[in-house]
């Protein structure tokens, strides 16, 4: 795996503000890639930073680990579906220029894709 786009998409999510959720779709468009690879990343190593807050399209993660996640939501107050299984992505969704520009900023220090 490439190192530099694991450590792309990791400070992407670092820069997913609390209580706000991004799909794999929207992070793979930001760094680059597909939204399998994002997905392959969190798993492999996105215990470090807030995993929850990466959903797919739909706002929901894999049900195994759906009631940590939850948890972490709402401790942070984001918006969830009214089953509670998942964020409610219509109003949890951050922003996606917000998002490409604390992006850029964090990854400054890193070389050029």
């Amino acid at each position: 795996m490439d190192e530099l786009l694991v450590e792309r998409v990791l400070r992407a999510v670092e820069c997913v503000p609390p209580g706000q959720v991004v799909s794999y779709g929207m992070l793979a468009e930001l760094v680059g890639t597909s939204p399998r690879l994002v997905g392959r990343i969190m798993a492999a190593w996105g215990s470090n930073v807030a995993w929850w807050r990466v959903t797919n399209a739909s706002g929901r993660l894999p049900e195994a680990i759906t009631i940590r996640a939850l948890e972490q939501w709402t401790a942070e107050g984001t918006p969830l579906t009214a089953d509670r299984h998942g964020a409610a992505i219509a109003h949890a969704r951050t922003d996606a220029n917000q998002l490409a520009a604390a992006w850029q900023a964090a990854c400054a220090d890193l070389p050029a894709q």
